[in-house]
């Protein structure tokens, strides 16, 4: 994919060649895959402006089945983010606004009574779609919060008792607010790790914001991305087997030990109370496969692990209270330790 990376990375491609030509993927599948998720970024680039880094991130995270965590500011199109993409894909969505007063049953879904029969019918929730749009879910208590874990990390609801599974794809992309705590119950350690990656959505350039303007002055309605010209440009086969390529996407085991340093370094990092995990490696690792695969190669260089770092480790990792308040902030930490660990060659 021609696009910048979803966090810059200082390029070192260069050094690295793998000890042995991999196998190739499916030349005829993979390619074309890779063409649909290509035009995905023209396309949704209709409705959202200068925020190619955050469409990458969410197409990384629909190939390795994962979940976002979208931070960012009011108003810099997080919510048009996640429609676009689920019309460029076509794929269901559903949006749930988080409140103190919402409710697990608000979002798994509950038992009804049926006069009728004298019998409980299930009547699934919201929850039951390809794209969960939870939207600003830290403004919900924990209770609520935890009602998204099993259908995270299991892909299924279990109500009173019995398991219902969730459609594939299923991915949710939550948002937060970073600069207003009032009334907001902060995501634990738990949850956090249950999201594959941690996007933050910044704030345009003066000529994208611009841009924007134009188009509002134009006519563009935001809430109505079919009048702005988005349409559907690949379907959930696409995505299916863009998936069964990035599966034969080659780690060398240079690469895999590389990950494991990176994390392993965190854990000893002094401005840090909590290091990335195992689950923080395999993470990492399979983020970068699927950005690997999407620069149009069938096996991971240095370059795709660096490129994905900040974004799959940063809400895995916990800083100390002291080092915070000397201005430390987890990117920092990730950016030196990407510096320290040595890049295999």
């Amino acid at each position: 994919m021609s696009a910048p990376t979803p966090e810059s990375a200082e390029s070192r491609e260069s050094v690295w060649t793998p000890a042995a030509p991999p196998a190739p993927v499916d030349s005829v599948d993979s390619d074309s895959a890779r063409a649909s998720l290509e035009a995905l970024r023209s396309e949704i680039a209709k409705a959202v402006v200068g925020q190619d880094a955050a469409v990458t991130g969410m197409v990384v995270a629909l190939l390795c089945r994962g979940h976002v965590l979208l931070e960012g500011v009011p108003g810099v199109a997080k919510t048009l983010l996640v429609r676009a993409l689920a019309a460029s894909l076509e794929l269901d969505t559903k949006r749930v606004q988080f409140t103190p007063d919402l409710m697990p049953s608000d979002v798994t879904g509950s038992l009804v009574y049926d006069a009728r029969t004298a019998e409980f019918s299930f009547q699934p929730g919201p929850v039951f779609t390809n794209l969960l749009l939870a939207d600003e879910i830290n403004r919900t208590p924990p209770k609520t919060q935890s009602s998204l874990l099993e259908a995270m990390e299991e892909r299924q609801v279990t109500v009173d008792g019995t398991p219902r599974l969730l459609p594939d794809p299923f991915l949710v992309a939550a948002t937060q607010n970073p600069v207003e705590y009032e009334g907001t119950y902060p995501l634990p350690e738990a949850q956090l790790d249950r999201f594959l990656l941690k996007l933050t959505v910044p704030l345009p350039s003066r000529e994208d914001e611009i841009s924007v303007l134009t188009r509002h002055a134009d006519g563009f309605n935001p809430r109505d991305l079919r009048a702005a010209g988005i349409r559907p440009v690949a379907t959930p086969a696409d995505l299916e087997a863009a998936r069964s390529a990035v599966s034969k996407t080659k780690v060398s085991p240079e690469i895999a030990g590389y990950v494991v340093d990176i994390c392993r370094a965190t854990r000893e990092s002094p401005s840090l109370t909590l290091g990335a995990s195992p689950r923080g490696a395999t993470a990492l690792l399979s983020t970068a496969r699927a950005w690997a695969w999407l620069t149009g190669r069938d096996y991971v260089i240095p370059d795709d692990v660096k490129a994905l770092a900040l974004p799959t480790l940063r809400h895995r990792i916990q800083l100390r209270p002291e080092a915070e308040m000397e201005g430390v902030t987890p990117d920092s930490v990730i950016t030196s330790v990407l510096a320290h660990v040595p890049v295999p060659r």
